[in-house]
């Protein structure tokens, strides 16, 4: 396991924040020298603690108005079931997260489209044709006055 002290702490959050960072700036921002910085920023990446890097993308400009969680529920809890529930979210490019989650029920989406009636072409054309659900719920974002993703 990697260290984790205050200073690849601080590297982190200023990497989370803006990943383009230049080297100079960030050992600056973290009290560094740049080589020193440069060192620990390439051994988080070698451990895996940093994953990659992203640009965040503003989803109004693509054409993204609409956005809902949906908790789904299988009639089969086998294996092959939920493999297959999972095959077609991996398929569906409206689904940008998909979660298999405990409780009541197996999944939990994030479903990103145009606008209501795109959403409800998904609900009906996507979720609604697959064998394996008999329980779909949703919960439109009106908002998202908290929203940390990369």
């Amino acid at each position: 396991m990697l260290f984790m002290d205050q200073i690849n702490e601080r590297i982190l959050h200023e990497l989370t924040r803006d990943g383009r960072v230049s080297n100079l700036e960030l050992a600056d921002r973290v009290g560094l020298s740049p080589s020193a910085c440069l060192r620990r920023v390439q051994e988080l990446e070698r451990r895996g603690v940093i994953a990659g890097y992203r640009a965040v993308l503003d989803r109004a400009a693509l054409g993204v108005g609409f956005s809902a969680y949906v908790t789904v529920g299988l009639s089969s809890h086998t294996k092959a079931s939920q493999e297959a529930f999972e095959r077609a979210m991996d398929r569906a490019p409206e689904v940008v997260e998909c979660h298999n989650i405990t409780g009541a029920v197996e999944y939990l989406l994030r479903v990103e489209v145009a606008d209501l009636p795109a959403y409800k072409s998904f609900h009906t054309e996507v979720l609604g044709t697959l064998p394996q659900v008999n329980a779909i719920t949703s919960y439109v974002v009106m908002g998202s006055p908290k929203d940390g993703r990369a």
